[in-house]
């Protein structure tokens, strides 16, 4: 079986996922989970019982949930034994920078995202943005610092880390929380990535647009046609 990953619109962090499969050109097929209608059904619950996304669903029909776990998987699979290999050094620094991207930086948007799901009254969605705002920028300056010399999050060779980053960074515009530009070498490693052909493909998936892969795509599968291959 073809593997397929579950990527959430619109915004998921699932969208590092899909950088990911077409850098590392294993054959997959995806699956859109609306959010929050179908990502919270009892079907999706099925798939993911936390009713989150993203959700690789294996050729060997297991499931596989949480971004650092699929790319984690998704690296194994397509280079065992390679410089990421577990116990080497880079592996430990790969998880490391995840780690961050996953914590520290997923959650520092969390207030905003509350904000925008709730729409709860004036001055509690104004207190949450300014929070939210406050722990982005700190978390924009911690990754500024941490990039260094570059020109990618790991140095001189870009890596899942950065397959991941370009998921969540895109957040600033969509909550208008600030740019980049008072963090130079974040701003330049994220319009990097705007031009990426992977990059470029995940934005046009994600806007249902004519979508050109390089790497190894092989369609879109519905929630029913997914469940039936798990059964």
């Amino acid at each position: 079986m073809t593997p397929i990953l579950f990527y959430g619109v619109p915004s998921g962090c699932s969208f590092g996922s899909i950088v990911a499969l077409e850098w590392l050109g294993l054959p997959y097929r995806l699956c859109r989970i609306e959010m929050p209608e179908v990502v919270s059904s009892a079907a999706y619950r099925r798939i993911n019982p936390v009713g989150e996304t993203p959700t690789l669903l294996t050729s060997d029909g297991r499931t596989v949930s949480e971004s650092l776990a699929i790319l984690n998987h998704l690296l194994q699979a397509a280079q065992p034994g390679g410089r990421f290999a577990p116990g080497r050094p880079a592996f430990d620094h790969l998880n490391q920078m995840l780690a961050f991207l996953n914590t520290s930086y997923f959650g520092a948007f969390a207030p905003l995202w509350y904000a925008y799901e709730t729409q709860g009254d004036a001055f509690s969605t104004q207190a949450l943005r300014a929070y939210g705002t406050e722990q982005v920028a700190q978390a924009h300056a911690h990754l500024n610092t941490l990039i260094g010399t570059g020109p990618w999050l790991l140095g001189e060779e870009r890596s899942l880390a950065d397959a991941y980053l370009a998921g969540i960074a895109r957040w600033t515009t969509y909550h208008d929380v600030g740019g980049l530009s008072p963090y130079p070498a974040l701003e330049a490693l994220y319009q990097r990535l705007q031009d990426d052909p992977a990059v470029r493909f995940a934005h046009a998936v994600e806007r249902q647009e004519e979508a050109r892969t390089t790497g190894g795509f092989l369609g879109e599968v519905s929630l029913t046609q997914a469940l039936a291959e798990l059964a």
